[in-house]
C-alpha cells in the first residue's frame, strides 16, 4: 500500500493482519501500532506531514490511507 510517506506491505490472514515491510520515503520515519490482532496501523511521519495506513480484517480485509499536512 503506497502513501506519500512510504510504502507498507501487509498480509491478511484468517484472524490477523501481519506486517511484511514498511519502507519510509526520504525525510520520513516509520512507526507501527496494533490495537488488536485484526487491525494494524503504519504511520510515516515527517516535519509537516503524516501518512497513516490502517489495515484490518474486520468486518472484511481492507486497507486505507489517511494523509495529513499542517
Amino acid at each position: 500500500m503506497p502513501s506519500e510517506g512510504g510504502k507498507a506491505t501487509v498480509r491478511f490472514g484468517d484472524d490477523a493482519v501481519c506486517l511484511i515491510s514498511a519502507v519510509p520515503n526520504q525525510g520520513f520515519t516509520v512507526s507501527t501500532s496494533r490495537t488488536e490482532a485484526q487491525t494494524l496501523t503504519v504511520t510515516f511521519s515527517a516535519n509537516r506531514h503524516k501518512s497513516e495506513i490502517t489495515a484490518t480484517i474486520q468486518p472484511q480485509s481492507r486497507a486505507s490511507v489517511r494523509e495529513v499536512s499542517w
